[in-house]
């Protein structure tokens, strides 16, 4: 049986919502699948520009009020933008979901896009990039993705540029939205003790006059990938690294069985064989991760690091050793069920966060059309063989086929 019900509105839209009857918070968001890949050479930070743009007024609305409406009753409005995905989503008591909602639909639908706030606003972006570019460890995750997408949109920066920001006007954001929304890759989700039919009864009332459209867009997924190997000098004392290639998309059959291997290699536990002997053993890295991230039509698999460049070379060996190890030898069966039930914990305590379910639900309609079970999942994952953990280790850690980005202190 589903824990979540599921409504679709005449005009396309989704209504998915879980009922959780313990709980007093209310969690509601509006996902679209329009991102940062889906703009032209000439809209380069367009949908994230958009997304700012959505809380600075609309036909009903001041920012003022739309920044008022939630906040006066303890709530929380945010939004965020993704290569594949732009998301404004509340988190309130239950007793404010239906402003919530009402709020969300506003800024969603009906946005004016003020002149003077585009300028205001502008300059905000603006000054989040030089912020951003003053964290190498951030901004090299994203100009990795650059070497990875190579002339692809997926590489370009979600922030977009300091030149093509100025040039943009109203009409930049009227035909984006117009060349991009589709009513059918639209969902609303929440997750509150609410009864699913008084929420797909708001959102009829609030939506029903949203318009059915439809996007003839067709995203094209990266056709070329080459190994590359580049250097960058940088105002810092560390050296900030990237290393990885291109990898599986979503609904690619290898895409567990990677995911299970990355978490292995570099995951968010502390016992990761990366975590285990570049830093607990050698204590060369104050941190270091493996990130296997699937889009639509591809994915990409990246390690990040930093450490003095006097032990780079050092680090480098180590990680090497592990991929080589991965390549080598199979896991045992004791190996590999620690494995397995390691990310089954991690993936089952990512889910009770109730605003991260939310976000999971409309993610997962849009990406696949369908939301899997915990339950599900997890016999998908007991089902991993070392034999296939095995054969995508020795097809995806080749050396020969990894890029390499560094960032390097200028002196």
């Amino acid at each position: 049986m589903e824990d979540y019900q599921l409504h679709t509105m005449p005009n396309g839209i989704r209504v998915v919502h879980k009922q959780l009857t313990h709980t007093q918070i209310a969690h509601v968001g509006i996902m679209l699948d329009i991102g940062s890949r889906d703009e032209l050479p000439h809209q380069q930070g367009l949908a994230h520009f958009w997304e700012h743009m959505a809380f600075k007024g609309t036909e009903r609305r001041s920012n003022l009020q739309i920044i008022n409406r939630l906040e006066n009753v303890g709530g929380e409005l945010n939004a965020y933008t993704t290569k594949e995905k732009i998301c404004f989503h509340a988190s309130v008591l239950t007793e404010h979901f239906d402003k919530a909602l009402d709020l969300l639909s506003d800024i969603t639908f009906h946005s004016v896009f003020p002149e003077k706030q585009i300028e205001r606003e502008r300059n905000v972006i603006l000054e989040e990039i030089s912020m951003y570019y003053d964290s190498p460890e951030d901004a090299i995750q994203d100009d990795f993705d650059g070497l990875i997408f190579e002339g692809h949109q997926l590489g370009a920066n979600i922030l977009g540029d300091a030149e093509s920001l100025k040039r943009y006007k109203k009409e930049d954001f009227q035909t984006f939205i117009a060349q991009n929304l589709d009513t059918e890759k639209i969902v609303v989700s929440s997750v509150s003790k609410l009864p699913f039919k008084k929420v797909v009864d708001l959102a009829e009332r609030l939506l029903k006059d949203i318009p059915a459209s439809k996007t003839n867009r067709v995203r094209q997924a990266p056709t070329f990938y080459r190994p590359q190997k580049q250097e960058m000098s940088r105002n810092m004392t560390q050296a900030q690294i990237a290393m990885g290639r291109q990898s599986y998309a979503l609904n690619d059959e290898k895409r567990l069985p990677f995911f299970v291997l990355s978490n292995l290699l570099g995951g968010p536990g502390m016992n990761s064989r990366l975590n285990l002997s570049v830093r607990e053993k050698y204590g060369l890295v104050y941190g270091i991760d493996a990130q296997y991230t699937p889009f639509t039509d591809t994915g990409y698999f990246g390690i990040y690091f930093g450490t003095e460049p006097r032990q780079l070379n050092k680090t480098f060996s180590l990680i090497h050793k592990e991929l080589k190890t991965l390549r080598e030898k199979q896991l045992t069966s004791h190996q590999l069920h620690v494995t397995k039930q390691q990310l089954m914990g991690q993936l089952a305590m990512s889910e009770e966060g109730n605003m991260s379910y939310m976000l999971m639900m409309a993610k997962s309609l849009l990406d696949m059309n369908r939301i899997e079970s915990l339950e599900h999942l997890f016999g998908h994952i007991k089902a991993i063989t070392s034999q296939q953990l095995w054969d995508l280790a020795n097809e995806m850690f080749t050396l020969d086929q990894f890029s390499y980005l560094s960032f390097l202190p200028e002196n």
